[in-house]
């Protein structure tokens, strides 16, 4: 079976749908699949299964800026692309976004399985509903990864979808080495996601700040408040800042950190990013978003606290960092909870879709 997994987003940039969509691949092609992954690239690919569709160009979605390719070079690309890989089943996540994904599910040239990730709100779908009301009907199978997936999906386009949580390469991460420390550091905190206001930097960056334990705080990734925190942080040399990073680095630092910590403040619809730590075997800091509590509880096997509450995080952190029996309790919790979304059961559950519209 040759199967096209499509993503919108430039697959050189890291990003939860990009991990999805390269993860899936390489799951399925561990098993013999013939995976492919089309999408924007910013550079080369990043897989030897990748089919580059151009550049990607930043654009406001969701609170955020994304790296799409909503233009009609890539869209060209696209339809090549797809007319020549000849593929039987194509897997589009975010389906309904500008770009390469849009195009497959409007000139639907095969069985078509749509995987909708976002949450929170969206004004695309408010000010172009008739067209997308159109558009969603060809997608043969549709599929959501977390119940405020499914609220924001529905509520606006109605419909019937499966819910199937993201899934992660447990294995891989456990495999990883922990990134070398220096005999004698302090506890370590890990903060990896896009430097914008919905991620929460500056309320983890005040926390720290009011931290009455020795630690240090390294951050990954960058963004547009990058410049701004950088230069309020100068004189602080316990702030580490990392710059963007691969997936094996940031597994890497995952394995060595302490605790790990993801203050966002909102529009996540599924915490991948936790069950990540999880399987790395790190104490987990997090907001008390919906979406965070897809996957973890808080005092079971993560400890979280009020969006934007900075005294409330830095109780949980003070809490990760310096009860030791607690902190392990939870990280022998969360390795129990991080099987539970194993990349390889998501992957199951998707060949036996991808069969069932290949077979109608």
């Amino acid at each position: 079976m040759r199967i096209g997994i499509l993503c919108p987003y430039s697959l050189t940039v890291p990003g939860g749908v990009q991990m999805q969509v390269l993860g899936l691949a390489r799951e399925l092609r561990s098993r013999g699949y013939e995976a492919r992954v089309l999408g924007p690239c910013d550079g080369p690919p990043p897989e030897s299964f990748v089919t580059p569709l151009g550049n990607s160009l930043p654009t406001s979605a969701n609170g955020s800026i994304a790296p799409l390719a909503p233009d009609p070079p890539a869209m060209f690309r696209t339809l090549q692309a797809l007319a020549a890989e000849r593929f039987d089943v194509v897997h589009l996540h975010e389906p309904l976004v500008p770009g390469p994904t849009l195009t497959a599910a409007v000139t639907h040239r095969y069985p078509t399985v749509g995987t909708f990730h976002a949450a929170g709100t969206s004004a695309s779908y408010k000010l172009i509903k008739p067209w997308l009301l159109s558009w969603i009907k060809r997608i043969d199978h549709k599929v959501v990864v977390s119940k405020d997936a499914l609220e924001l999906v529905q509520s606006h386009l109605g419909g019937d979808y499966e819910v199937l949580f993201n899934g992660v390469e447990v294995d891989q991460i456990r495999r990883t080495p922990p990134a070398p420390r220096e005999p004698g550091e302090p506890p370590a905190i890990f903060f990896c996601g896009r430097h914008e206001e919905r991620k929460g930097l500056s309320v983890l960056i005040e926390a720290f700040l009011r931290l009455d334990i020795d630690a240090q705080l390294w951050i990954a990734s960058t963004g547009p408040d990058t410049a701004r925190l950088t230069a309020q942080t100068a004189h602080d040399p316990r702030i580490r800042w990392l710059g963007r990073i691969t997936d094996d680095e940031k597994f890497a630092r995952l394995r060595a950190a302490e605790a790990f910590c993801a203050p966002s403040l909102g529009g996540e619809s599924f915490g991948v990013v936790l069950i990540e730590a999880m399987a790395a075997g790190t104490t987990v800091v997090a907001s008390g978003l919906d979406g965070y509590r897809n996957v973890a509880t808080h005092e079971v096997d993560a400890l979280l606290s009020e969006p934007g509450d900075v005294d409330g995080l830095v109780a949980v952190l003070d809490r990760a960092l310096t009860d030791r029996d607690l902190s392990e309790r939870l990280r022998v919790a969360g390795n129990r909870r991080a099987e539970d979304f194993a990349m390889s059961a998501l992957a199951d559950r998707y060949v036996e879709i991808y069969h069932d519209l290949a077979r109608a």
